[in-house]
């Protein structure tokens, strides 16, 4: 195995703290006779340990050596890989490199432990090899990367020769993207181990705009800015603003899901977190994916400085906001910022021209080009969200007179009539009936 990995070439940034290039070290001790047994088996059962916990994140089941690899190869950015994530299959020299690289994968793919589990008396190797996961929640690991990766290893699984490697794996590229911006759907702030600013959001919830309930003409608006922005056409920051509880967070998390495949990344960001804008937007620039910069619940007091860190990014600052990002948000304020009686005059005992100070405030809602109202619906608009809502659960059998009965009772005590509060009557309900 170590010779195999000393052949790697666009591949050999894989890390010396792998698994794979730990294992190769393992294997070469034995392979020399240069090893105390009893140590050797140690950092054997480290390695595996390491393998159950990556496959444990990920969800993978089967073949976790082939899993591991697979994911790998996903994972690595690398010139070749990115450039293929762009165009899939293309024409050049590095491709006699590239499938040198995969060449040697697939000999890692087929890789016998044998020997080394008889000669050590340990059957680790053979185990993993044909492993049976536990069934776990979506919640506890990272489904998106999960059957991406899976899928990649079982085609390798079935190659015989390097040409039909290389276009699978370009495909894959091309397709799915390469290392976590390709293969996760949203990212939050986070300093991260490899310098990176941004960590995937593993579990994002599966809503469609169809799980909203009316809101039709703000949904058209907010799909066909969306579509532009996918398509590589001119599109607009999109400010959602309205009474709390109407949908306008479920509309965007929706948004991402129905055009994830074509190419959509969300990048959820708090207000505290807006120094750190130019950090992002400086590592997503360049990828081959359109990215919404979301920010939910925005809004600003009059002490609050942030706002100016946005306004520099969006729209003001010496480089310009790149066409592959946007940024979308929410919020309860028509203005963002807190406006009271007193901002509307132009007098204040410690400043002159108060009124400019709050005209660069008031000027960041002017840099969302599309401004969507979710207002609170009447009483009719609320029980036709209650019995619409009710129909898609077989196990709630009351009548559409009882259900608007309940319903009212419900809201006049649970914060008033709103799309949030019609859901959280049919969960109380569902609740019931368990």
């Amino acid at each position: 195995m170590y010779r195999l990995t000393a052949k790697l070439v666009l591949y050999r940034n894989i890390g010396k703290d792998s698994i794979l290039l730990r294992l190769a070290d393992i294997c070469q001790r034995f392979a020399t006779g240069e090893y105390r047994k009893e140590d050797l088996i140690t950092d054997i059962y480290t390695e595996i340990n390491r393998l159950l916990e990556i496959s444990t994140r990920y969800g993978f089941d089967k073949n976790l050596w082939h899993n591991y690899l697979a994911f790998l190869l996903a994972m690595t950015e690398n010139p070749f890989s990115l450039v293929s994530e762009k165009v899939g299959a293309n024409e050049g020299t590095v491709n006699e490199f590239a499938k040198n690289d995969f060449a040697v994968f697939k000999k890692l793919f087929d890789y016998d432990f044998s020997e080394m589990e008889k000669e050590l008396d340990i059957r680790c190797f053979s185990v993993i090899t044909n492993y049976k996961a536990v069934v776990k929640s979506e919640q506890i690991f990272n489904k998106s990367v999960s059957e991406k990766v899976q899928k990649l290893s079982g085609l390798i699984e079935k190659v015989q020769g390097e040409d039909e490697l290389y276009q699978i794996i370009t495909e894959f590229y091309r397709e799915y993207g390469v290392g976590k911006i390709g293969l996760n759907k949203a990212f939050r702030i986070s300093e991260e181990e490899d310098g990176s600013i941004l960590s995937p959001i593993t579990t994002t919830g599966d809503m469609t705009l169809d799980d909203l309930i009316g809101y039709e003409l703000q949904k058209e608006k907010l799909i066909a800015n969306t579509e532009a922005f996918v398509e590589g056409r001119k599109a607009n920051n999109v400010l959602l603003f309205g009474d709390a509880g109407t949908g306008k967070s479920t509309s965007i998390k929706a948004i991402l899901n129905q055009y994830y495949s074509r190419g959509l990344r969300m990048i959820e960001i708090y207000k505290h977190e807006f120094k750190n804008l130019s950090r992002v937007i400086s590592e997503i620039k360049n990828r081959n994916y359109r990215f919404v910069i979301y920010m939910d619940d925005l809004s600003f007091e009059e002490f609050e400085i942030e706002y100016k860190y946005l306004k520099a990014v969006i729209e003001g600052g010496l480089e310009t906001k790149p066409e592959n990002v946007l940024i979308y948000a929410t919020s309860n304020r028509r203005h963002l910022i807190r406006e009271t009686w007193g901002d509307r005059s132009d007098m204040s005992q410690d400043e002159l021209h108060r009124s400019d100070t709050m005209q660069e405030k008031l000027s960041l809602v002017a840099r969302f080009g599309v401004t969507i109202g979710y207002y609170k619906p009447s009483q009719k608009e609320y029980f036709n969200i209650v019995t619409s809502l009710a129909k898609r659960y077989p196990e709630i059998t009351l009548s559409d007179e009882e259900l608007c009965a309940e319903a009212n009772k419900w809201e006049m005590s649970h914060g008033g009539i709103s799309g949030r509060t019609a859901q959280q009557f049919i969960n109380y309900l569902l609740g019931k009936s368990v």
